[in-house]
């Protein structure tokens, strides 16, 4: 089994049983980004959504973390991607995701940035 793929069972009910079936080394790097979102923005609250972990705020997803086959993903929104574009040039982005491997993983500095960015145009009412 590929280190990125979740054990396969019945579907996650909760981040917990997400996180919990994940190859230990991702898993701690997923409660890295999860610990860190939730101390930038106190009041977050955890769901799964589209089968994903996700952190909401102010009733919108704020920001979303996966674990796939061959890397681990951050979704921080298309926004903050295409504003700190030029700090992702070392990683494979698409529209909405940043994907990454416990290798080369997001710098916590990144990660405040673009939940920042977030954050501000949820703020914003951006829709």
């Amino acid at each position: 089994m590929d280190r990125y793929t979740r054990v396969m069972g019945e579907k996650a009910k909760t981040v917990e049983e997400y996180l919990s079936a994940l190859d230990p080394a991702c898993r701690a790097e997923l409660e890295r980004i999860r610990a860190l979102v939730t101390q930038l923005v106190p009041d977050t609250v955890e769901t799964l959504s589209y089968g994903m972990p996700t952190l909401k705020y102010r009733n919108r997803a704020l920001v979303y973390f996966t674990a796939s086959k061959k890397h681990l993903s951050f979704y921080p929104s298309s926004w903050a991607i295409d504003e700190l574009r030029d700090q992702l040039k070392d990683y494979k982005t698409t529209k909405h995701a940043i994907q990454f491997t416990l290798d080369k993983t997001l710098p916590s500095r990144l990660i405040e940035d673009l939940v920042s960015v977030h954050v501000r145009e949820i703020d914003a009412n951006r829709q």
